[in-house]
């Protein structure tokens, strides 16, 4: 499960390969629904919370990026719902801090002591770790006022090969176990929970199992399920599982060849056709030769299949074991409950040695750097010379670092590479030698931290000037030291993340226990990491004591330039490895169907058979019922209200959201984009770069980006697009986003005006950077979210909004920015004419609109720069709406990659049909993704995902997979869900469950800006509460006749729907001969 995902159902995720950001857009009914190619934020920053988790080529999840995927934006984790509304209340009594407690009796009835316990000030929690007397399991119970409970459990897992059995076993333990003895009840939690994040993770050393929830009946309902699956897993004696998520043979017919299938199999040849993964992976492990680290916990899929099922049942029981565990309680809950829960299962165990068998050993620096070679996939098409990669990594310490010490790191590596202004990333980029920066910067999630940089788009002969580049800009900066605007820029943008702790949708809980984590897993002092103030305060006196200097340069002295630990790898590409790597298997598969007799293979042919039949055989009721979910009259029955002021300052549209946010104002201001020319859309999103990367004529780039860092907490600029329900006409502006704190607001709207009417289109070199660069994010983005290209695609077969985004983010972006790059060197004057003209169009106080989330006083102080703001605006007499009626062709197409997985999707507009938009769709999407997709496409056919969504704006009902190993069959499998409603059958428990999970979908957890923010999308969408309230009614009221409707309504996505696959040229050329010709074939690398 490699670095991606959250959760399925109708959301939309994405995943930065080397940094903890994924981030979704999620298309979801009356809380408005956006097609995630259409929401395409352009925030180039990396993450700069020196105290968040943030690596994580290394983390594996449960569960892959459920819809479409767009480009990153700026911000921690984002789970489903971007533009939902707030949870139903918690059932609990009101916070106080008296009641976070446990009198020493009470845990001790619980058979556990306390070993510590404190105030943490940065995260307003009283904070106590507990052992339990007998096994010696350690629990952090975190009290404070938040209604977003969270609680996880954590194993050290450290593998000693690449077979992935920590990772086929995050996945296993979930399907099934003593209290819940049907096929996978993590899935029907997914149907009927209201959780708020529901996944599991497999890091290197570590196995992660989260779950977090406002309703308190709800959570310990997760919380139970999570506990029984960890302890008392069923697949420990159940092959057919084992089979299912890590590996098997497969043979339907003696005739037929074998192939391997499995979840975590292909998830991770998905993972081996990434040339980033790649790079991540032989760092790594070349980094770490001699400790866990040196192996792949995911699974390298070749190795895989030599784990056995024994090999698998044992590592269960050594390490899954209270005494290995640490685990995790945050929130408004009770503590004493939390206790007791645990007792119930820890009280089950003994003391084992396992502690002593899982800790992590240290890896011994060496004496002299080493440098490898690696190959990776990569198309025939294209200049293959200039597609090397290089990459130095560092391992910095042969211990953990104190956290002072990491901080400032941390800090340190914010000044060189956190934003376009930082000079190590800036002087590479400028270089020209590369396209795009690789390597995450410093790595501090695993027992000894790393450094890494570098460049792709390489061509081979300019290697070693990248490495001598890194080497002589990294010497510069230890002799000259950074600027002091630069440091007081970082400065304040990393204490404002921390201050304002906005993990989007992603539990504030989960972020803790995650940085916790990092150190308790190593047996150290799990407050440690939550407490951010005593650190910052003090490299903020050594700086202003000692100067940056003194304080910067003998870190990148000590831990870099004189430090012998160093791995350089170079990545060559080679169009031949795909198809090596796929015979290398067939050969394999062969000498294994010659080694077995027909009575053999007739035996496989029958397991197979077996395994598929109970795959796809519903559990049976009384095992359903056995996983405990609320009941209907716990669900309230309106949507969550966000207050939304309208008004008007100096003529322009204003919505002000009176909403507690802690000191900080969250701005956004809109500009109607339908003016503008169709031939220009594409540029658009380079347009935005621009804005925020070129400098004006009084400020460089430089200097700009640090005035934007010094003064605020960040400005990004992005188009929106979506279609508009009952509407030919399709919504689509620039939105620029900001914040800063309360006494900043004018500088932020000074910032924001100098943005969009002072910055000049002029550098061409950097220009040509920014194409460069977002070629090489398109081209990533085809290998790791196919799905997402594909949906974009359809879409802009099916309607013009979805045209419109493609253009700006799909295939035909990237076909555009392959010809821009000539067109840059060729035609400048006519690029630098066509942005200004893109802002010339743009720019007006007419159709502009300002959103402003704060709390009241905050909200009335701002107005006075927003009209000075506005009356800077050009004012334009209305103009014409651009002619946009552009679609593609509607035939079914193959997107062509090197690739050992394919993405498959499937859709039809079903509106042209006639259906009339009804709440209850919202539910029934929901559950053929859980249940006929889940079993048909990843349980038997093996994908990663299968997933459908309804874009209800749009009208196009889509089905998708992931990381899959099919490709017509998953058509077959798209083909069959209208029979498959229609001839289905639910007693009123699971149509509950249903419509439950649904309304978890609807009113997911938000945090204030994301609630302000959600109501503005409404507002362009035409959204209004009576419609909510409406369809809130429907889907509360959904009944079995509504699925069996529906199952008519979706056979136009059989009949009438277009096909775009993302694959490899040999699964394309078998579809073609198959079906003669069914698809268009479109090389893309």
């Amino acid at each position: 499960m490699e670095t991606a995902v959250l959760l399925r159902s109708s959301n939309k995720l994405i995943f930065n390969p080397r940094h903890y950001s994924p981030h979704n857009f999620f298309r979801l009914l009356s809380s408005s629904s956006i097609s995630s190619s259409s929401l395409t934020p352009l925030n180039p920053h990396r993450s700069i919370n020196p105290l968040t988790a943030r690596s994580l080529p290394r983390r594996r999840k449960l569960i892959p990026p459920s819809a479409t995927s767009s480009s990153s934006s700026p911000s921690f984790h984002f789970n489903k719902h971007h533009f939902s509304t707030l949870s139903p209340h918690a059932i609990a009594t009101p916070y106080s801090l008296d009641a976070s407690t446990v009198p020493d009796e009470v845990a001790a009835k619980y058979g556990f002591e306390k070993v510590s316990g404190e105030f943490i000030g940065e995260c307003k929690s009283k904070a106590v770790l507990f052992k339990h007397k007998k096994t010696g399991a350690e629990v952090m119970s975190v009290s404070n006022d938040d209604e977003n409970k969270v609680f996880g459990i954590v194993f050290r897992t450290p593998p000693k090969d690449s077979t992935g059995i920590p990772h086929i076993l995050e996945h296993s333990v979930l399907c099934g176990s003593r209290k819940y003895p049907l096929k996978e009840p993590f899935v029907e939690l997914l149907k009927g929970s209201l959780h708020t994040f529901l996944n599991a993770f497999t890091y290197p050393d570590r196995t992660c199992y989260p779950v977090a929830s406002t309703n308190t009946k709800d959570f310990y309902n997760l919380v139970d399920v999570y506990l029984d699956a960890v302890f008392f897993p069923k697949c420990v004696e159940d092959y057919q599982t084992f089979q299912q998520e890590g590996w098997h043979f497969e043979l339907n017919d003696p005739s037929e060849e074998i192939s391997y299938k499995g979840v975590v199999f292909n998830e991770m040849k998905g993972v081996y056709s990434q040339p980033d993964n790649i790079l991540g992976r032989a760092a790594q492990q070349a980094l770490f030769p001699d400790n866990t680290y040196g192996v792949d916990s995911g699974g390298d899929p070749k190795v895989i299949p030599k784990l056995t099922f024994e090999q698998f049942k044992e590592f269960h029981g050594k390490y899954y074991h209270p005494s290995n565990a640490r685990i995790w309680f945050y929130g408004d809950d009770d503590p004493s409950e939390r206790l007791r829960i645990l007792s119930e299962y820890l009280d089950m165990f003994d003391a084992s040695s396992a502690p002593n068998e899982s800790r992590v050993e240290q890896q011994k620096l060496f004496s002299e750097p080493v440098r490898i070679i690696e190959k990776y996939p990569a198309g025939d098409g294209g200049d293959l010379k200039k597609k090397h990669m290089i990459c130095l990594n560092w391992l910095l310490a042969d211990k953990p670092l104190d956290l002072e010490t990491e901080l400032t790191l941390g800090f340190l590596d914010h000044l060189m590479l956190g934003t376009p202004a930082s000079p190590l990333r800036k002087i590479l980029l400028e270089s020209g030698l590369g396209d795009a920066i690789v390597g995450g910067g410093i790595e501090d999630e695993l027992l000894q931290p790393q450094f890494s940089i570098g460049l792709k788009g390489v061509f081979e002969e300019h290697i070693q000037k990248v490495e001598e580049l890194v080497m002589s800009t990294l010497k510069k900066l230890k002799e000259e030291g950074f600027e002091t605007e630069a440091v007081e820029a970082s400065m304040n943008t990393i204490e404002f993340s921390l201050r304002e702790n906005n993990t989007g949708s992603f539990p504030r809980g989960l972020s803790l226990m995650l940085r916790s984590i990092s150190k308790w897993i190593y047996d150290m002092n799990p407050f440690e990491p939550l407490k951010y103030e005593k650190p910052l305060m003090a490299l903020k006196a050594r700086i202003a004591e000692e100067g940056s200097k003194a304080v910067f340069s003998p870190l990148i002295e000590k831990f870099i330039l004189n430090n012998p630990h160093c791995v350089t790898v170079e990545m060559q590409p080679d169009p031949e490895k795909a198809s090596h790597d796929e015979a290398a298997e067939r050969e394999i598969l062969e000498k294994v169907k010659a080694s077995m007799t027909e009575e053999d293979l007739a035996e496989l042919a029958r397991a197979t058979q077996e395994l598929r039949l109970k795959q796809e055989t519903p559990d049976p009721p009384e095992a359903l019922r056995s996983v405990p979910s609320l009941i209907l009259r716990d669900i309230p029955k309106e949507p969550i209200h966000v207050p939304t002021e309208v008004g008007d300052i100096n003529g322009v549209k204003v919505l002000k959201h009176d909403l507690f946010t802690n000191d900080v104002l969250y701005a956004e201001i809109v500009f109607n984009m339908r003016s503008l020319k169709q031939e220009l859309l594409p540029l658009v999103p380079l347009f935005c770069q621009s804005l925020l990367e070129m400098g004006t004529k009084d400020l460089t780039f430089v200097q700009l980006n640090q005035l934007i860092g010094r003064k605020t907490g960040g400005i990004s600029v992005y188009p929106f697009t979506s279609s508009v329900r009952g509407r030919e006409d399709p919504c689509s502006h620039i939105v620029v986003r900001g914040k800063a704190m309360a006494g900043r607001v004018e500088d932020l709207f000074n910032l924001v005006n100098c943005v969009l009417q002072e910055v000049r289109f002029t550098d061409q070199q950097r220009f040509k950077q920014f194409v460069s660069q977002s070629k090489a994010r398109m081209e990533n983005r085809l290998r790791g979210s196919g799905h997402g290209i594909a949906a974009a695609r359809m879409d802009a077969k099916l309607n013009v909004a979805g045209w419109i985004s493609e253009q700006m983010g799909g295939v035909s972006y990237l076909e555009f920015l392959k010809a821009l790059e000539k067109r840059v060197d060729q035609d400048w004057a006519g690029v630098s004419s066509s942005l200004e003209e893109i802002r010339i169009s743009l720019l007006s106080k007419n159709g502009c609109l300002i959103n402003m989330t704060a709390d009241g006083k905050n909200l009335t102080n701002s107005e006075k720069y927003v009209s000075k703001f506005l009356d800077l605006l050009p004012s334009k007499s209305s103009v014409e709406a651009a002619a946009w009626n552009a679609q593609l062709s509607p035939g079914n197409e193959a997107i062509v990659i090197p690739t050992q997985v394919n993405y498959v999707g499937k859709a039809a507009n079903i509106y042209d049909t006639g259906y009339k938009l009804h709440g209850s769709a919202y539910v029934i999407s929901k559950y053929i993704s859980n249940t006929w997709l889940w079993d048909r496409v990843r349980v038997s056919g093996g994908a990663y995902g299968g997933f459908c969504d309804f874009d209800t704006h749009s009208g196009v009902f889509s089905f998708l997979s992931y990381r899959d190993p099919n490709l017509l069959k998953t058509l077959d499998v798209y083909d069959g869900s209208g029979a498959f409603l229609r001839e289905l059958e639910m007693d009123n428990d699971t149509l509950t469950k249903a419509i439950i999970g649904t309304i978890g979908d609807v009113d997911s957890y938000q945090l204030a800006d994301a609630k302000g923010y959600s109501s503005l999308l409404r507002y362009l969408l035409g959204i209004t509460e009576e419609e909510r309230q409406k369809r809130r009614e429907e889907i509360l009221s959904t009944s079995l006749k509504d699925f069996k409707e529906f199952g008519e309504v979706i056979e136009a996505v059989k009949d009438k729907g277009v096909s775009v696959v993302v694959a490899s040229p040999e699964d394309v050329d078998a579809a073609n001969k198959e079906r003669s010709n069914y698809f268009d074939v479109k090389k893309a690398l």
